[in-house]
């Protein structure tokens, strides 16, 4: 397990190397570190610019070398967003570090979560907060895809439904109360009398009638948000969210 020293001094030795490799046009702190929120659990998260597109396959290859010769990096995984490509490391020691590399021009602070440690940033809105409009449509999506999976028996998938349509009404609710709505972020900074009454859309047993109940009251929960942002929306979609979670459970 690491400790907060191994962080600190691998996240000062990372820095250190890529303010002298000069691929690199700025280098940023990112996360909880940026916005002073570090606890014990934290992991290292770490933006840079690079100055030349055509070279950003190189300064991947190289950096992640660095990983796995200095680090014991055991193994890594790319997530895309845009121009950025987030290269995610775990380490022997169990600690995550997020190296994220970005063209020059959209090196920029996205979120508030930026501190640059060197070189420049350039100036970019920041990534907008997911809408209501979306966030409701993929709770109907996900209801529609719940009864389905009950209805054909697949209980695994409709437990995976379920959850992730509960997964929406929290990230409303996050909107609605403003905190982060994106990956859970907000989720346990909610009033309890916005989750206290969604614990009952967890599933524990993996059984028709279970995955159904939760079905319910994420349904219930759906709507209660819906009306909180767009009462007219969740007018229109009311009569049929209902319907979905009253359907027969099928034959499992």
């Amino acid at each position: 397990m690491f400790t907060a020293e191994d962080r600190e001094r691998i996240r000062s030795e990372l820095i250190e190397a890529a303010a002298a490799d000069v691929r690199l046009t700025g280098g940023a702190v990112t996360g909880s570190a940026a916005a002073g929120r570090e606890d014990r659990w934290s992991d290292i998260d770490l933006g840079f610019g690079v100055g030349d597109t055509a070279r950003l396959t190189e300064v991947l290859s190289d950096w992640t070398a660095r990983m796995y010769e200095r680090y014991e990096a055991l193994h890594h995984l790319d997530v895309m967003s845009g121009g950025w490509v987030y290269r995610v490391f775990l380490l022997a020691s169990t600690l995550q570090v997020d190296l994220a590399f970005a063209p020059t021009a959209e090196f920029a602070a996205r979120a508030p979560t930026f501190r640059l440690v060197f070189g420049r940033a350039a100036e970019l809105p920041h990534v907008p907060a997911p809408s209501v409009e979306g966030l409701i449509g993929l709770g109907w999506l996900y209801a529609l895809h719940t009864r389905s999976s009950l209805a054909r028996g697949r209980m695994w998938q409709a437990e995976y439904m379920v959850s992730a349509m509960r997964d929406q009404v929290l990230a409303l609710a996050c909107l609605r109360h403003g905190l982060p709505a994106r990956e859970a972020r907000g989720f346990d900074l909610l009033p309890r009398d916005v989750t206290r009454p969604l614990e009952q859309a967890l599933v524990s047993h993996m059984e028709a009638g279970q995955i159904a109940r939760a079905f319910r009251v994420a349904t219930t929960g759906l709507l209660a948000e819906s009306r909180a942002v767009d009462e007219r929306l969740a007018g229109r979609l009311e009569a049929a969210l209902l319907e979905l979670s009253a359907a027969p459970q099928g034959s499992a």
